[in-house]
């Protein structure tokens, strides 16, 4: 029998429905899987059932998309160290981003059983932390996610993003080079669904960064970008606002609450963060031709340098 969480009832049906689950095929798709992963003399790989059905999932069972997916999130962990490395939860840096608040996944699911995150990315100060930093935190959470929370891969996640804030100082460090370095990791390396992403309180900055993103997101996240600026009933009839922190309206308690939790989840899992370092991808041994960081995010050395340094 296959290690892995009982869904609830209503993520369940999901996966029968959407993403083509059959309880009585698991465990041939996980060992497929875990064969194939083990052949592979360029990855070291987790075996364990819980993060490998997450893939199965959040590619709705297709085994090459999941092997696919699998090799990007192990390359991506190679050639992106700067995210990937150094993940100590206890670090200064990702203390004080903790300590804001600046990522909350909220408590309730919405009304279609997605998780929301709500993410205020105006709070910190752009000369004091790095988005590096941020993104780094960003993955962290996602991979505690992959872990620890099935409604991420099978129901899908809703996106908050609240601009209040933000800065021209924000916007600086949100250079071609790390939008293009986030969205491919988060499309092509995580098997997650995201199913809306709303910006509200957006500055006059904001239109020029949009573009960007948009102009790296595939066809149908396009679809599922909603910009709400200061019209609060706009994002409510999209996310219900009993699920928001009290600030917002909600009946999700105050976000320091929220942001005290999240920092103790993201402690407490500090051994795993720590050990999973050592899963990634070796590129010297890839069959065929090594996947380098210029291959993949399309940018000269010079350039990336300003936007990592």
């Amino acid at each position: 029998m296959p290690n892995i969480r009982p869904l609830p009832e209503d993520l369940q049906e999901i996966a029968r429905t959407q993403l083509n689950e059959d309880p009585k095929r698991i465990d041939n798709d996980l060992q497929h899987i875990k064969d194939w992963l083990s052949k592979q003399p360029h990855l070291t790989a987790r075996m364990d059932d819980q993060f490998l059905i997450a893939f199965l999932r959040g590619c709705k069972y297709s085994l090459e998309r999941t092997k696919e997916k699998l090799d990007f999130y192990y390359t991506i962990r190679s050639t992106l160290g700067e995210y990937f490395n150094n993940r100590d939860p206890m670090r200064p840096e990702i203390q004080k981003i903790l300590d804001l608040g600046v990522m909350l996944p909220l408590p309730k699911p919405d009304e279609n059983g997605r998780k929301v995150l709500l993410m205020r990315v105006g709070i910190y100060d752009p000369s004091e932390l790095k988005i590096v930093d941020l993104f780094k935190l960003n993955y962290m959470l996602m991979d505690y996610m992959l872990m620890k929370d099935d409604r991420l891969v099978t129901a899908g996640v809703v996106t908050v993003l609240d601009l209040s804030g933000v800065s021209l100082g924000h916007a600086a460090q949100m250079t071609p080079t790390v939008v293009k370095q986030s969205m491919k990791c988060t499309q092509d390396g995580y098997p997650i669904r995201p199913k809306a992403i709303n910006y509200i309180h957006t500055p006059s900055t904001f239109e020029a960064i949009f573009n960007l993103f948009k102009s790296f997101a595939k066809d149908k996240l396009k679809n599922r970008f909603f910009v709400h600026g200061e019209d609060m009933d706009s994002l409510f009839k999209n996310v219900p606002q009993r699920i928001f922190p009290k600030e917002y309206g909600g009946e999700a308690g105050p976000i320091d609450e929220l942001a005290t939790y999240w920092k103790k989840e993201i402690e407490d899992f500090k051994d795993w963060f720590l050990d999973d370092e050592k899963y990634k991808s070796n590129e010297s041994k890839r069959p065929g031709k090594p996947k380098t960081y210029e291959e993949l995010f399309g940018v000269e050395g010079s350039f990336r340098q300003l936007s990592v340094d």
